[in-house]
Parts: C-alpha cells; sequence; structure tokens
C-alpha cells in the first residue's frame, strides 16, 4: 500500500503545483514547464526522453523491466486567460494562465512518481510516466503516441481536476464510469463569400451576411431534426464576423463552431451535415463557401474493466462514500485523453475539488478558476495505487 505514503507529500504538492502555477505556457512549446518537471525527474533519478516536436516528456520507472507496463499521464499547458484570482502566487505571464488545473495534474502525477519510484524494485513492471503539451488545442497526445508513449502499454490512466461533472460533487471525490466520459470535441470553419456592394443597392451584390444567418439557422436544426432526441449532440457557434461599415455589404462572412457528440459515427455525421448545409444554402442564394472541419478529440470512452479496477483503486484511498462510478449523463466537453484510449484499455478519472467555502467551485475557463489544494495527495495517490495493483497484481 504505497500509497499511503503520499499523504506526507501534500506541503511538497501544494508548493510545486503553486510554482508552476506561476508559468504558464501555451500549446506544444512549454519551455520553462518542461524544464520544471525535468529538474524534479532529474533529482528523483527518473530516466526520459525528449520529444523533438513538442515540449513533452516520456519518463520511465523499470524502463524493459520483465512484466506489465502501465502509463501514467498529466497534460501541462494552460490557457490565454488574463488571471483575476487574486491569490499571491498567480501567473507571472500576463494575458496566460493555468485556467483548466494542468498545473495540478503535473504536480499530483511528480508526486507519484517519486513515491513509486521509491518502491521501483517492489513493482513487476514498468511504469510510464506522459507529461504531454497542447491538451486545449487536442494536439498533445498524438504527439506522444506517435513518440511511442503508449506502444506496448498494458494500460493507461489519466485524472482530471475541478469542476468538470458538476459542482456539488464534495472535494476530494473520485468519479471513474465505464465508457463514453467525455465527447469529442471538433472546430468547423465556414467562410461565406458573396458580392459586396453599398447597402442602398442590395441587389448589385450577394449578401454574405443574408445567407450566414440562413447556414446558422439550418446548423441548429441538425440535432433537432436529424437525431434521436436520446442521442447527445452539441453544435454551437462561437463567430460570426463581417462587415467593416453599417451601410455596406460586405464580401465575406466568417462562421465558427464546435460539434460534441459521445459516438464517433455521430461526430462523422455531423461534419458531413454541417458541410452539406452550409455548401446548398449559399448556392441558394447565388453564394459559396469554403468549409474546413479542424479534428479536434474523438470521444474518451473508457474501458468497463479498467474503470471498475481504477474505480476499486480509489475506494480503498478515499472510501466507498467518496467514489463515484455511475454518473447518468457523460460531460460533453472534450480531451485529447481520447487518442490513448484509442491505443490501448484504460480509464479518465475526475477528482472533484468543488470547495464552495474556499471559492474553488468555478468553473473551468474562468479567470477566477482555482481549486481546493486539499485533494492534491489523493490525485498522487491514486495514481500509485493503480499502478502498484496493475503491475503487481
Amino acid at each position: 500500500m504505497f500509497w499511503k505514503e503520499c499523504e506526507a507529500l501534500q506541503d511538497e504538492l501544494v508548493a510545486m503545483r503553486r510554482e508552476l502555477h506561476q508559468i504558464p505556457e501555451l500549446g506544444k512549446d512549454l519551455p520553462e514547464t518542461r524544464a520544471y518537471v525535468l529538474a524534479k525527474l532529474d533529482a528523483l533519478g527518473i530516466p526520459y526522453e525528449l520529444s523533438d516536436v513538442d515540449s513533452s516528456i516520456i519518463a520511465y520507472i523499470n524502463k524493459g523491466k520483465k512484466g506489465k507496463v502501465v502509463a501514467l499521464r498529466a497534460d501541462m499547458d494552460a490557457l490565454p486567460i488574463l488571471e483575476a484570482t487574486g491569490v499571491d502566487y498567480a501567473s507571472k505571464h500576463e494575458g496566460c494562465m493555468h485556467a483548466c488545473g494542468h498545473d495540478t495534474h503535473t504536480t499530483m502525477l511528480l508526486g507519484a512518481a517519486k513515491i513509486l519510484n521509491a518502491h521501483k524494485d517492489e513493482l513487476n513492471g514498468e511504469i510510464r510516466l506522459l507529461f504531454q503539451t497542447a491538451e486545449e488545442q487536442s494536439k498533445g497526445a498524438q504527439i506522444v503516441v506517435a513518440n511511442g508513449g503508449v506502444k506496448g502499454a498494458d494500460a493507461v490512466f489519466g485524472t482530471h481536476i475541478g469542476t468538470i461533472l458538476s459542482k456539488d460533487i464534495p472535494s476530494g471525490t473520485i468519479i471513474v464510469c465505464p465508457g463514453p466520459v467525455m465527447a469529442s470535441f471538433d472546430r468547423f470553419v465556414i467562410k461565406v463569400k458573396g458580392v459586396g456592394c453599398h447597402g442602398s443597392t442590395p441587389e448589385k451584390g450577394i449578401d454574405p451576411v443574408n445567407v450566414a444567418a440562413h447556414i446558422v439557422i439550418g446548423l441548429e436544426a441538425i440535432n433537432a431534426r436529424e437525431f434521436n432526441a436520446c442521442v447527445p449532440v452539441v453544435i454551437t457557434i462561437g463567430i460570426i464576423r463581417g462587415g467593416a461599415a453599417y451601410n455596406a455589404i460586405p464580401s465575406e462572412v466568417l462562421i465558427e463552431g464546435t460539434t460534441r457528440a459521445l459516438d464517433e459515427a455521430v461526430r462523422q455525421k455531423l461534419a458531413k451535415r454541417i458541410g452539406e448545409i452550409a455548401k446548398c444554402t449559399a448556392e441558394a442564394y447565388g453564394a459559396t463557401v469554403d468549409y474546413e472541419m479542424d479534428w479536434g478529440a474523438p470521444p474518451v470512452v473508457n474501458d468497463p474493466a479498467m474503470a471498475a479496477f481504477a474505480g476499486d483503486c480509489a475506494k480503498e484511498i478515499l472510501g466507498e462514500d467518496f467514489v463515484i462510478t455511475h454518473v447518468e449523463n457523460p460531460n460533453m466537453g472534450g480531451e485529447d485523453f481520447a487518442y490513448y484510449l484509442a491505443e490501448v484499455p484504460g480509464a479518465f478519472m475526475f477528482l472533484s475539488s468543488a470547495n464552495h467555502a474556499k471559492g474553488t467551485d468555478v468553473a473551468h475557463h474562468n479567470p477566477k478558476f482555482n481549486v481546493d489544494e486539499d485533494v492534491f495527495w489523493k490525485g498522487s495517490a491514486a495514481f500509485v495505487n493503480i499502478a502498484e495493483k496493475f503491475l503487481n497484481g
């Protein structure tokens, strides 16, 4: 029961998280964050491999040791948000913030690494520590997969802190469920091309604003009329941009949005129908469209056996009352952890840090987002217990 040693790490975990919180970085290039993680790995004597296309790290405990291979993942990137928490360890990088808890994910995996490495001679197999970039862009997991992060692995596990499922779930609760737990998330871009002219003579042009309006209405009908009402589908339009003068018809209007689905076939149909509706609507009004689907990540689908295993490991740490293994509705947010689960069986867990009294029940991607630091050792402990029991049986 190596996990019991994690509680003694709590103060160290809080300190690490606060240091990481001050140096948020975006996308694939995370030089300060990578240097911080490497310094911790070097201090522990844990070997690693570095990617030459981004700042990701694949570290190894017992590399090549006979037995099973389990991978544990943490994401490291932040968001382009101006922090407004008011804490004394706030971001030093203006306009950039850890508003999704990735600093804590990195911290909890480093904590688990310390305990697991101390007991490596007692573990019957290999542990891979995956520190990835660009989760917010849904690009980082694919790089780790391409670099062999889960090649030959028998299982992969990850966790996400915060209020993802509900701010009413008590802080310190772990949620791990079988099947779909998060949706696919993709971005679509539609450029409506018309013919600009003066607003007083609309007959001389082709109005892309009018066309865009009809496209938006058409897209809103997809989930209402083309899918069973019990099938989770989301189409959200977040950007409509066009025009430069109140009395002029522009030549082009931009529409951008996102789709969410829990099933790959639904995901593909959404992409197909968005393109068809945009093209045909534009043609009906004499306009044209350029359509692009910027594929994000597929649905996050937990292996039932691995989810049950992770749940049992969590119950040993927290007790039955602080582990949830069934929720009525999956979260329609997305996570590129899906790419690992497409390669090997595993489970993605959630760790609630919703504490209203501490002000940590604020939604993700909010300038005031923060977490209940008291739960950090529990996240590390979950990783440790999963790895120990998976390798030692």
